[in-house]
């Protein structure tokens, strides 16, 4: 059970004809609740005119039935669930963003980090640029809209942006008349698009978000691709497809994506299996029963008792009515959630050697809290394996570790980290078998900076989350001084 705050869900739709697109997004939302539970938005586009809401909370607490009726019938929207890596928890930072301009009306909702949006945001402000939010999201609309005074059209708009725009962003884009699905150079985040019996094209960033509007999943988008929808079809820019490494988030199918998600062609279901298969010829160890973690530690946990013949048990009951342990504002607040949220069975493990499978361990209080639980309910020995390697460095592609200072590992060697979280054994994944968990043991592809150090871009100069916030602080302090 990991404490790493996942980063967003983005959702568009182009149907042929006017029809209630907002519910299609509430739907495709839903589906990606996963990704981000800080706050959430919908702009539904009828004729040009841009209708939309954005709260903090959850989906179905956000829009009511009268809040998306209010949101009327249209041909195109978007949609966003946020869980932000820049910025702070506040309304004004919920996507998506709306933005006028002179040659029309832009909506931008985006998943990823931007690690030159601090120079970006800069220049942007000497040239007299106001910024209504503290999120990237909005250094990358004005770069959009800086380029369309001069561009033809929306989608070169974007295009001639993405040359300045350096980092993560999986991206759709509302126009007056079109859908527009942006994927960074390197891929780092999911993006895939589908279509429905009506003829409506979707975009989202993971399947399942397909799947839970009727939607036939085509294809995932390559890395630095752009794809237009409009009343002309689809339409294909691939400038900068190929220009950069492909660096695939592997965290994606250890713990972000959905198992029913198929990204880039590979099952993450199967990539957890794989996972759990290397661990156990990895790290092998005599016990009697395998126990999972929910939920993104039950299928490594599946893989792992198959690989070792070891029989697999059900361990923990999981509460569905509360949130990841990772929402909770302060550390105490999580330890007192994980009793709530997970029970173990006793007849499952009293008694018995355990191996308990999770997908991560952070600062580690998560994963001896757990192991607690295990004990208390009657296990004789715990032998933790990991369905990762251990976290070394900062992400700067959406992930929200942005300092080693909280990172366990960075701190204290395995046999450490075992005997503080409570167990009698622990093993993690290694870099070269994480490598090989999806799409049959391809190697190549993968974004693995925060295990190994190996950064596919140049690291940012200003890495904090909040640093649009402290920069705020800062000049107003530095004008307080010079009065």
């Amino acid at each position: 059970m990991s404490t790493i705050h996942e980063e967003c869900g983005v959702f568009g739709i182009f149907a042929p004809e006017t029809t209630d697109v907002a519910h299609a997004v509430y739907y495709g939302l839903y589906a990606l609740q996963h990704r981000g539970q800080e706050s959430c938005g919908i702009v539904v586009n009828d004729d040009g005119l841009f209708h939309s809401y954005r709260d903090l909370g959850l989906v179905n607490d956000v829009f009511t039935a009268e809040r998306l009726n209010a949101l009327g019938q249209g041909n195109i929207a978007v949609g966003h669930v946020r869980y932000g890596t820049t910025g702070v928890t506040d309304r004004a930072n919920a996507q998506p963003i709306v933005v006028n301009h002179t040659k029309g009306r832009m909506a931008i909702a985006h998943n990823g980090n931007i690690v030159n949006s601090y120079e970006l945001r800069t220049e942007l402000e000497l040239q007299g640029s106001i910024f209504q939010t503290t999120s990237d999201t909005e250094v990358i609309a004005y770069n959009i809209i800086k380029e369309r005074i001069s561009s033809p059209s929306i989608e070169e708009a974007v295009n001639r942006a993405m040359n300045k725009i350096k980092g993560a962003y999986s991206l759709v884009i509302m126009s007056p008349s079109k859908l527009i699905a942006v994927r960074d150079e390197n891929g780092f985040r999911p993006l895939c698009y589908g279509q429905c019996d009506d003829g409506s094209y979707v975009v989202a960033s993971e399947t399942c978000a397909l799947d839970a509007v009727g939607a036939k999943y085509i294809r995932d988008l390559e890395p630095g691709e752009i794809l237009i929808f409009d009343k002309k079809g689809i339409r294909q820019i691939l400038d900068h497809v190929g220009k950069a490494p492909r660096s695939m988030c592997v965290f994606e199918y250890i713990y972000f994506a959905r198992p029913d998600s198929i990204m880039d062609g590979c099952s993450v279901h199967q990539a957890r299996l794989r996972a759990g298969s290397f661990l156990a010829l990895e790290h092998p160890v005599n016990a009697d029963v395998v126990v999972g973690v929910p939920d993104s530690g039950l299928d490594a946990a599946v893989g792992y008792s198959r690989q070792s013949g070891i029989p697999y048990g059900i361990g923990f009951i999981k509460n569905k009515y509360i949130g990841r342990t990772f929402i909770s504002p302060g550390q105490k607040s999580r330890e007192d959630k994980v009793r709530i949220k997970l029970n173990p069975i006793a007849e499952t493990v009293k008694g018995k050697r355990v191996i308990l499978i999770d997908d991560s361990i952070v600062r580690g209080t998560t994963s001896a809290r757990i192991v607690k639980l295990i004990r208390e309910a009657g296990a004789t020995e715990v032998h933790m394996r990991v369905s990762a390697p251990p976290f070394l460095n900062p992400c700067y592609y959406g992930t929200d570790i942005d300092s080693r200072d909280n990172l366990i590992a960075c701190h204290h060697t395995v046999e450490e980290i075992a005997k503080i979280i409570g167990v009698d054994s622990l093993g993690y994944l290694s870099v070269d078998s994480v490598k090989k968990i999806a799409c049959g043991g391809r190697t190549d592809g993968f974004c693995t900076a925060c295990f190994s150090g190996d950064y596919p871009t140049e690291i940012p100069t200003e890495t904090h989350k909040n640093r649009f916030e402290q920069k705020i602080s800062d000049r107003l302090k530095e004008e307080e001084n010079n009065q």
